[in-house]
């Protein structure tokens, strides 16, 4: 896989600039803002491409499941490993080993800056959906183990 590596770098690069960018602001909410709206329109200009060809989706759990196979196998380069849902609007993806945020996984130290490595793939998955018409509240959590886990949590807007 020698695709993975230099994604990972234009990530960390991509987080490097928006952040030197905006050094004298004290907000860092801004900051992570400005990466979600990139993984906004990379999502949505990725998903035109992935379903162009593909059947009309009969219903969300649908959308969701190309999501977690399709769409996470095209980024990622593996499926989700978990989808969980209560049928209400609630979806729960979660990756074990999430790559993005390997470097972190350490310790508990680094955890405080996974937010902003954690925004851009939040926006990856809202504009997917969005562009799916799904309109979504997309937020993450991260756990540390032996290996980074990442869910990410979708309720229906």
């Amino acid at each position: 896989m020698a695709d993975e590596a230099p994604f990972q770098l234009l990530h960390s690069e991509v987080i490097q600039y928006i952040y030197k960018s905006a050094e004298g602001e004290t907000e860092s909410g801004r900051n992570v803002t400005k990466l979600e709206n990139i993984g906004f329109r990379v999502g949505q200009g990725l998903i035109e491409r992935l379903t162009k060809d593909t059947a009309r989706f009969k219903d969300e759990l649908d959308i969701m499941k190309f999501i977690c196979k399709d769409f996470w196998t095209c980024v990622f380069k593996k499926q989700i490993d978990n989808l969980r849902t209560n049928h209400q609007g609630i979806y729960v993806l979660q990756d074990n080993k999430f790559g993005l945020l390997s470097h972190l996984s350490v310790g508990k130290q680094y955890m405080e800056h996974a937010p902003k490595y954690l925004a851009f793939t939040c926006g990856l998955v809202r504009g997917a959906l969005s562009n799916l018409g799904v309109k979504s509240i997309v937020t993450s959590e991260v756990s540390v183990m032996p290996s980074c886990k990442f869910q990410v949590m979708i309720q229906k807007a």
